[in-house]
């Protein structure tokens, strides 16, 4: 179980502070937003100080006064360092973490991209044929999605948890998806190892992720089980809510959850999504906000609890 520390009176006492990655566009802003609203105090993070500025000052204009911004590549040590280091001079404590920042791991041939806005939703693993004239899914952006997606944002996590703990209340959310769910992984072996809470370890993950990066790298997806359609995405997203449960396993006085926030019209999306970002927000939001009887280690689908 891990390590918890001793609680301060400041901690008891000052008003709750959030922190959110990627929160200077798309659903990260509207998560900060909705969470200055309901009266936090709200870091939010963004990958050039210029943006995220630019983003906080949009909030303060709205009468969000709770906002402050700072620089965070969850890449380099170094930057998510000085964010801790920021927090912890300005507020001594964290109460919420919100694990937004994110890539998709394709890119969208120039010719293809009117179809990948117009027909994504009906997009299907049969349909390869389909996909492979609008997105690539160059090795590349697949390991730096991994980097972000999954090794970025347990980095991140990792350095705060020091300041979770003296919160009476910390919360972590991790931003997943549909596509972070099991059922799109055929190898029944990696299935059953992702599934097996009681004996799961960060090793298994990290041995799991590297496992496909070298299928990836071979063009052996298909035989060795491995979703086709945004590969890469999927498998991070997969690791994603996996971490989490493992996460809610080790520290029992936080609520850690991960939770897909619907099918969001975002740049992640080549703003093909059906919802707005301030609708994407609303559970990420709801689950920040969980009572301290709340459920840890769950998978949310929008605003419900749903199979992993």
């Amino acid at each position: 179980m891990g390590q918890v520390k001793e609680k301060t009176d400041v901690a008891s006492t000052e008003q709750r502070v959030a922190v959110v990655t990627g929160g200077h566009r798309g659903i990260g802003l509207e998560i900060c937003r909705q969470l200055a609203s309901n009266g936090i105090k709200v870091v939010l993070s963004s990958i050039t100080e210029s943006l995220g500025l630019e983003a906080s000052k949009k909030l303060k204009d709205s009468g969000l006064e709770d906002v402050v911004s700072h620089q965070l590549d969850v890449k380099d040590p170094v930057s998510i360092d000085r964010l801790v280091k920021f927090v912890e001079s300005q507020f001594k404590k964290v109460d919420i973490l919100v694990n937004n920042v994110g890539v998709n791991g394709v890119t969208i041939n120039n010719d293809g991209y009117e179809a990948y806005k117009n027909g994504y939703k009906q997009l299907l693993e049969e349909s390869l044929d389909v996909i492979s004239k609008v997105l690539n899914q160059p090795y590349d952006a697949g390991e730096e999605c991994i980097k972000i997606n999954y090794y970025g944002n347990k980095a991140v996590t990792e350095a705060f948890l020091p300041l979770l703990q003296l919160s009476n209340s910390p919360r972590i959310v991790n931003m997943s998806s549909n596509r972070g769910e099991l059922q799109w992984i055929n190898n029944e072996t990696v299935k059953a190892e992702l599934s097996d809470i009681d004996n799961l370890t960060e090793e298994k993950i990290d041995g799991i992720i590297q496992q496909f990066l070298r299928d990836f790298k071979a063009d052996k997806l298909s035989e060795n089980g491995w979703p086709l359609m945004l590969a890469a995405y999927t498998v991070s997203k997969i690791a994603v809510s996996t971490y989490t449960r493992l996460l809610a396993r080790k520290y029992d006085n936080i609520l850690v959850n991960c939770v897909h926030p619907g099918y969001v019209k975002t740049d992640l999306s080549g703003f093909t999504g059906y919802l707005t970002p301030e609708e994407g927000a609303k559970a990420p939001v709801m689950v920040a906000l969980l009572p301290d009887d709340g459920p840890s280690g769950d998978y949310f689908s929008q605003m419900e609890i749903a199979p992993f």
